[in-house]
């Protein structure tokens, strides 16, 4: 029932996307294109809509997608899969285009839909990682092994252990000892003194030994209260958590039905596989067994097709027909609904098409020359009076995304499944896709025949009619003029990618990233920022706004090829804010939720490695060849600021900070849509940096503020809870945030890092924590000034975004 369940419910989800899919299409791609808008707002309000609703599709699509065993509904849901997400980008970089921000706010929208703030959150699929697992795995391995050999792999503390010198040992005992005998003298001692205050209040009393019912109502009295206590506490407990204010001990410990739902997600990843595995299989065999039983047929009624062409072209023109080249499709052409005079007129005119190219471009040149004149002219007589209105940029992803709803409507939406019930793959479609391709495979052998069929039939008329035949031989087609492509020279030509990686390694330049995934980036949603917007005042981004910003510029395109290939192409981003916000672990989470590999080109990183220009350009070789081929991969450099220095300090001549600045932004020109290599920066005082450079190597720049009350509140609860604390009413969590106001998501892990020792840990059930605790070591550090953050503020107004904003 289980399986029969979760099919249906995700075959449900699926038609629900498709049934959005319809509307939104309707609207995108209209019959009629309707009159430009040409109010700004107006025409932001109806592409964050549509972005909004984008959203809604993706999260289920990515959900069918992951959960689905049938292969080949995930084969034609993945391709509907990554062509919403590039509308989603592209979306967005409309939005950012028109509102000139990176950040945007929807209350209002969100509001009318009906939805929460974590309903339009981006999904992070689980594909990037799963169907990756293997190579991530070996590629792990490998790594490791490097830092093993070199000895910087972290070891656990139990397989470090050094022999202790004699001295040491005798030292360490004698230590051990006298602590012994303290712990003994001081328990002694205590007893003594307890039994000299027991004898002391009886002589007070003046009985020396108390009365045994006035013993027995003392014990009974103490006995009665402790239970009276416990009762009451219980007591709280339960109306807390039946008034929903607290949790109850089913949602800490797993569940049951957690287990369960493991237990069943483990089982379908396993049918997934099988079900792939026998469809990859069914692709030959069922490939093999058309082309033995239907391949005769197929190629002798093609054949009896084109005689007959043959011989109808000749009885209408009284000559052979030309037969069609490759490039235009070969005997397809003819099989097209056309009779054989309608195909020799437009094979003509297809030739006199390609003659006549090169003499219409030549016209088009003399008129560009002329109009050039007409234009330069007709500038500055009020041309601009009226704005001509707002359009959408054309989509790359749209004509995918429509034609796989239509394969949805035709082929699934009312397919019957009743008897598939284990939701494997349909033979029948695998015959109609496979009869396709032994078809074309099949009419290139029979066109090179009849080629030589129709020369022959040709030669045997010539010889009848008495005359020569004429030469058949076609022109060739003019090259193409134009320059060559200068080929970047590959200073590493016998070298394999494996060594390659290895040199890396050892030099410290490709290291491991740490594992965080973006979900461990917490924050909440800036709920006022609509309201600050609509009274002109420019609100600072939250945290959950950064989050998704770095799933659309950096994961996204990252985790698929198909998306960073079409999607507008983002080369680098620069992450700039204060210390302690979370950037590097930002740069960690990308390349966790990609499989991505991490390139560190920090200043500091690459001080004394490859000396020299020779050895500079030796080692960018390497990092972006390797980059490339064993791609997604990220480049990170730490302290982008110091490479764009106005002046270097004295103190950091000998760095050499600068060294990237001239050679990095032409290795940017080289990235193209198929590589999958980003370049993330990220600077804690961008502003020491000269900005106009900055802003030409970074194509995003991403500011990133401190917490603001709702994500700091977020984040004490969940470093507090994800540390070993537990939070009860004793500690006012409100209080904790409204106090913590200015400090950043690192200042807050290490106060609580500080706090939850483990022997705070261990008297948590006597000791409730107190936000006093957290207060006394908050208070040892310097929070973000409101002089800092007025300068990033005033540094982001001068980048370009800022300047148009």
């Amino acid at each position: 029932m289980i399986v029969f369940f979760s099919f249906s419910t995700y075959n449900k989800m699926w038609a629900h996307a498709h049934l959005d899919l319809t509307s939104l299409l309707t609207q995108e791609m209209p019959e009629m294109p309707p009159p430009l808008e040409k109010d700004r707002v107006v025409f932001f309000q109806r592409v964050a809509t549509l972005y909004v609703r984008y959203v809604q599709i993706f999260r289920r699509l990515e959900s069918g997608y992951d959960q689905m065993v049938h292969p080949q509904k995930r084969r034609i849901l993945r391709q509907l899969l990554d062509g919403v997400m590039g509308r989603v980008l592209e979306l967005k970089n409309e939005m950012v285009d028109k509102e000139s921000s990176e950040y945007h706010y929807m209350d209002d929208i969100i509001q009318d839909l009906k939805l929460t703030p974590a309903d339009i959150e981006i999904p992070i699929p689980k594909y990037f990682i799963n169907e990756r697992a293997k190579v991530l795995q070996e590629r792990g391995q490998i790594l490791s092994a490097i830092l093993d050999r070199m000895g910087l792999q972290t070891k656990p503390m139990t397989a470090v252990m050094r022999p202790l010198s004699m001295e040491e040992a005798i030292k360490l005992i004698q230590v051990s000892e006298r602590a012994r005998q303290g712990r003994l003298r001081a328990k002694f001692m205590r007893e003594i003194r307890r039994d000299e205050e027991r004898q002391r209040r009886a002589k007070e009393r003046g009985t020396v030994v108390a009365d045994l019912d006035q013993a027995a109502t003392r014990i009974q009295k103490v006995w009665k209260g402790f239970i009276q206590r416990k009762k009451t506490r219980k007591e709280r407990e339960d109306e807390m958590i039946f008034i929903g204010m607290a949790l109850g001990p089913q949602h800490i410990k797993p569940c049951p039905a957690t287990v369960a739902a493991r237990s069943t997600e483990e089982h379908r990843k396993h049918r997934q596989r099988e079900h792939e595995q026998e469809y990859q299989m069914a692709l030959v065999s069922v490939k093999d067994k058309l082309r033995e039983v239907e391949g005769p047929d197929m190629r002798e009624t093609m054949k009896d097709q084109i005689r007959q062409w043959f011989i109808e072209c000749h009885d209408l023109t009284g000559t052979f027909p030309e037969y069609p080249d490759e490039e235009d499709g070969g005997s397809a052409v003819i099989f097209a609904e056309k009779t054989p005079k309608q195909l020799q007129e437009e094979l003509a005119a297809q030739e006199a098409e390609k003659e006549n190219a090169q003499k219409s471009k030549d016209k088009k040149k003399e008129k560009k020359k002329t109009d050039k004149g007409k234009k330069g002219k007709e500038k500055g007589k009020g041309e601009e009076e009226e704005e001509p209105g707002l359009k959408m940029a054309p989509s790359a992803f749209l004509p995918e995304v429509a034609n796989n709803h239509k394969i949805y409507k035709t082929v699934w939406q009312n397919r019957d499944e009743s008897t598939n019930f284990n939701q494997k793959h349909v033979e029948e479609l695998i015959k109609e896709e496979k009869r396709k391709e032994i078809e074309s495979e099949i009419r290139v052998q029979v066109d090179e025949l009849m080629r030589e069929e129709l020369k022959n039939l040709r030669l045997a008329v010539d010889r009848d009619a008495g005359t020569k035949g004429k030469g058949g031989k076609k022109t060739k087609k003019g090259k193409k003029s134009g320059k060559k492509k200068k080929k970047e020279k590959d200073l590493t030509p016998d070298r394999t990618i494996q060594s390659l990686y290895q040199e890396l390694v050892e030099q410290g330049i490709l290291k491991q990233a740490e594992k965080v995934t973006l979900d461990e980036y917490f924050g909440d949603y800036s709920y006022l920022g609509t309201t600050l917007r609509q009274t002109d005042i420019e609100p600072m981004p939250s945290l959950s706004d950064v989050r998704q910003v770095i799933s659309l510029y950096a994961i996204l395109p990252l985790g698929s090829s198909v998306v960073h290939e079409k999607a507008p192409l983002v080369k680098s981003i620069l992450l700039a804010g204060p210390a302690g916000v979370g950037k590097k672990m930002l740069v960690n989470a990308i390349c966790t939720e990609t499989g991505a590999n991490l390139f560190d080109l920090s200043p500091l990183n690459i001080v004394g490695k490859y000396p020299g220009k020779s050895g500079l350009q030796m080692m960018l070789h390497l990092v972006f060849k390797v980059a490339r081929q064993l791609q997604p991969s990220v480049v990170w450099i730490g302290e982008a600021e110091k490479m764009f220095y106005k002046k270097v300090p004295k103190d950091e001549k000998e760095l050499d900070p600068k060294r990237l600045k001239k050679d990095l932004p032409k290795i940017l020109k080289s990235i193209k849509g198929e590589d999958r290599v980003l370049i993330v920066g990220t600077s804690k005082q961008p502003f020491n940096g000269d900005l106009k450079p900055l802003c030409k190597t970074y194509n995003k720049i991403i500011l990133i503020p401190r917490p603001d009350y709702a994500s700091r509140y977020v984040i004490w609860e969940q470093l507090i809870q994800k540390n070993g604390g537990v939070i009860t009413s004793a500690l006012n969590l409100s209080s904790l945030a409204k106090i913590s106001d200015g400090y950043t998501q690192g200042q807050i892990m290490k106060v609580v890092k500080a706090v939850l020792t483990e022997r705070r840990i261990d008297q948590l059930a006597k000791k409730p924590m107190t936000g006093a605790e957290y207060v006394v070591h908050l208070a040892k550090m310097d929070p973000v000034f409101k002089e800092e953050e007025e300068a990033f503020k005033s540094w982001y107004a001068k980048t370009p975004l800022g300047k148009k904003r």
